[in-house]
């Protein structure tokens, strides 16, 4: 009897160190998850996707059909999410969370964006199709696993990427960075003037030159500061106005030689005060 339970006990301690090791096994994944974002402006742009390598198997026409909806990945759907609304070639598409699917074929392919985020091949309907655009493929590198990456991207559009093995098909998503920068602009301001000048300093990077000199001007109306009598004569410069250009900077060089809080800009304005010398104003003799 004794015998028994020692013999018992022995096979429910090893079970459990099975159950204990396998519970504890970490392997890597066929096609681990992956995940890239971009701020484009003023937009989040976020692809979940999973990443399945080549692995010396042939891939284009066989992994994956030509002229069949695949999920552009694998295991769950691809994910893209925008966090402001966007425009995919044109087309009109909403902020939130949509699936990725592309049907490759040996000339041009289709890149579909569906409403439904979760969709698996199985699950996809083309009634829930919010984008469907044709690209070319080209030749790539050789790229082991799937990658999606942004680029040739600024404030206003990137072009998304996918690549496997040597293969790469793209499009381009505008936004809005403009119409919502302006629409920022009018709600936030509130009477400070370093709101002012923040909106001075926006509009002048993009060469609106007269709205940016409208904001810049509410803002020393506010309170006269180093750093905007800096910003206006870095706009008055872009007019071409050199003469007003070199006073506010001058203006501004005397200022913040005086703030105890920081002259951050000060090689600028010294520099520029050097560059504009033919513009100060003549000495009386």
């Amino acid at each position: 009897m004794k015998k028994t339970i020692i013999n018992t006990l022995f096979v429910a301690c090893a079970a459990l160190q099975i159950s204990t090791a396998s519970a504890q096994l970490q392997l890597p994944q066929p096609s681990p998850k992956a995940s890239v974002m971009q701020t484009v402006g003023l937009t989040d742009i976020t692809i979940d996707y999973s990443s399945p390598g080549v692995k010396g198997r042939n891939i284009w026409g066989d992994v994956v059909p030509f002229d069949k909806v695949w999920r552009a990945g694998a295991n769950s759907a691809t994910k893209i999410t925008f966090s402001k609304d966007v425009t995919i070639e044109g087309v009109n598409v909403p902020k939130g969370s949509y699936s990725i699917f592309m049907i490759p074929s040996k000339g041009e392919w289709m890149i579909v964006v569906n409403k439904n985020a979760t969709a698996s091949t199985d699950e996809y309907k083309q009634d829930m199709d919010i984008v469907r655009i044709k690209a070319t493929p080209s030749e790539a590198s050789n790229h082991e696993r799937l990658v999606y990456w942004f680029s040739d991207f600024n404030e206003e559009m990137t072009v998304i990427s996918m690549a496997w093995e040597k293969t790469m098909v793209s499009f381009k998503v505008k936004v809005a960075t403009d119409k919502q920068a302006a629409e920022n602009i009018d709600k936030t301001l509130g009477g400070t003037w370093n709101m002012y000048n923040n909106a001075a300093r926006y509009y002048y990077d993009k060469k609106e030159y007269d709205k940016a000199l409208g904001y810049v001007n509410q803002s020393i109306s506010l309170s006269d500061q180093w750093f905007n009598n800096w910003v206006k004569a870095q706009i008055l410069a872009g007019k071409g106005m050199n003469k007003e250009a070199y006073e506010h900077a001058a203006k501004a060089k005397e200022m913040g030689d005086k703030n105890l809080d920081g002259f951050f800009f000060k090689p600028q304005v010294e520099k520029a005060l050097l560059d504009w010398a033919a513009f100060a104003p003549k000495k009386k003799k």
